[in-house]
């Protein structure tokens, strides 16, 4: 499989003091790779890194991040928001936050969608709700219409995930997309991801201080402790023969999803 995103020895630092040390990892084609640790572990780091969102004090002082090609950390402004959302897309862990409260979800998305690609309001709709239906949400058109209040933290939350999916990126960076969620919407979350990937052949890279997410949804893992890897590998073989303590106590930490069978 064709690979996608490759942290390359990555160290990252705010004010000069670093966060994040020597990591490294890469990401194929249609493959779920989760980043699991700990509050404070770094996971969240490397991917605002990647999306140039460290926000002031935080740079990449060594290594490389590279997507198809291309080095982002080296990348001028212009050229990153040009590739985020069409090629690489973020959800975060409060999607419905980065959504005005007094304008329709359709009428931002329209917007987000529009500055990428000329399109007409009729035919996003039509798309944005053809989306939302094959990612099992029902009335889609109830959703385009309503406010971002008149939906519920757990619907917004998944109308984000969908939302993010609406220019069809080759890659989702998901930061703790399920930690605000209780559990049946934190299932559905996760179901709905797996979808993505099926449906779109999207690639994933999702953070959770959650084992059970990762479980239930990654092909391989990292996990992180201190901004360190400590342990990676195929996720069934690290979480049945873990080697380090730390990954047994994120093990025994959380209890496992029960997804839907065939999701």
């Amino acid at each position: 499989m064709e690979e996608l995103l490759r942290y390359d020895r990555v160290t990252i630092a705010y004010n000069g003091a670093p966060v994040v040390h020597d990591v490294s990892f890469s990401l194929r084609e249609g493959e779920i790779l989760g980043v699991v640790g700990e509050s404070g572990s770094g996971k969240s780091t490397l991917l605002k890194a990647a999306m140039g969102l460290l926000g002031p004090g935080g740079v990449v002082t060594r290594g490389d991040i590279w997507f198809k090609g291309r080095n982002l950390p080296d990348l001028p402004e212009e050229e990153l928001r040009r590739l985020s959302g069409a090629e690489l897309a973020m959800i975060f862990q409060d999607a419905g936050a980065s959504f005005c409260p007094i304008r329709t979800v359709g009428a931002q998305l329209f917007e987000a969608v529009s500055a990428h690609e000329d399109i007409s309001e009729t035919d996003f709709r039509e798309q944005a709700a053809a989306l939302l239906q094959k990612l099992r949400f029902e009335d889609a058109e109830r959703i385009l219409e309503s406010y971002p209040f008149e939906l519920s933290g757990g619907m917004m939350q998944r109308v984000g995930i969908a939302a993010a999916m609406l220019l069809n990126p080759a890659v989702l960076l998901a930061d703790e997309p399920t930690s605000a969620l209780d559990v049946s919407v934190q299932k559905q979350a996760v179901e709905e991801m797996l979808l993505i990937r099926e449906l779109c052949h999207t690639s994933i890279v999702i953070v959770t201080h959650n084992i059970g997410v990762v479980r239930a949804m990654a092909d391989r893992v990292v996990v992180m402790k201190d901004g360190r890897i400590v342990e990676s590998g195929d996720t069934r073989d690290v979480l049945e023969h873990p080697a380090q303590e730390y990954t047994k106590k994120l093990m025994a930490a959380v209890p496992k999803l029960r997804l839907r069978r065939g999701a």
